[in-house]
């Protein structure tokens, strides 16, 4: 309705907007209204990003750990993600990379989830059957030119077997015993590789809390974009388990001896 009393009487005109208020969606084609915001554009550089996830199997499960920050480019902006999230009672889904996109993930995970549950016919998805889920996910992004920008860990145990999986935001996907994404795929595997593969079945649970810690402190040492300030996460045969957060103890006095540090 024109509420103007110098167009009272006159015929509705849909098509043009004569006091230059663009965009109405009320009084112009969708065309028009939304070229005034430009063309169509997707994301090119993830805003807050959490870095590395670090998993791998153990005697008894997976172990599964990463930092809470959330990085806003350089600054250390949110300091409580959580970045390990689970995917019914047996499997863990750990995140690296756009924290939005991340959340993005969670509310399809909750979606399908639901689905299962409201079917009622007693089937839950397990981890390899999720870990599928999320790389069609991932490559239909690709394909649309407007990926999820994440790198995502899937782990979980599945009719007794040990399940852990790789996804990228190009729905690159493979699966192994030991996996780390970020800078973690630099710095902790290394230390994955001597301490863990090959010996998946003889690593207690201490041990592999152990290992996990320190490949957290190395992580910390050495990326500017973590945190001390840690999720780690277990999932065997009688369930999932993600811990409070905690910290680790550090030892800076190396750094002492490094061009470009202390005095």
């Amino acid at each position: 309705m024109d509420h103007f009393p110098s167009q009272w009487g006159k015929p509705r005109s849909e098509h043009t907007d004569a006091y230059a208020t663009m965009p109405l969606y009320q009084t112009l084609p969708d065309n028009i209204a939304q070229s005034a915001y430009g063309p169509m554009t997707r994301t090119q550089n993830p805003l807050v990003t959490g870095t590395s996830v670090v998993a791998f199997k153990y005697r008894d499960g997976i172990m599964m750990g990463a930092d809470m920050l959330g990085s806003y480019g350089s600054l250390a902006r949110f300091r409580d993600i959580e970045r390990l999230y689970p995917a019914g009672e047996h499997t863990i889904v750990g995140c690296s990379g756009d924290v939005s996109d991340y959340q993005y993930i969670q509310h399809l995970i909750d979606s399908v989830m639901i689905k299962e549950h409201c079917a009622d016919d007693g089937h839950v998805l397990s981890a390899p059957q999720l870990y599928e889920y999320l790389w069609r996910v991932m490559y239909n992004r690709r394909s649309k030119f407007n990926p999820l920008w994440n790198s995502l860990v899937v782990g979980g145990i599945d009719k007794g077997e040990k399940f852990l999986g790789y996804v990228d935001l190009r729905g690159t996907t493979y699966q192994s015993t030991t996996i780390a994404t970020g800078f973690g795929a630099h710095l902790a595997r290394p230390i994955l590789r001597k301490r863990v593969e090959g010996r998946e079945n003889e690593i207690t649970e201490e041990e592999a809390i152990e290992i996990m810690n320190d490949c957290l402190r190395v992580l910390f040492y050495r990326d500017a974009r973590s945190l001390n300030k840690y999720q780690r996460a277990k999932i065997t045969e009688s369930g999932l388990e993600i811990t409070d957060p905690y910290t680790l103890e550090t030892e800076w006095g190396f750094a002492e001896n490094i061009r470009g540090y202390g005095a």
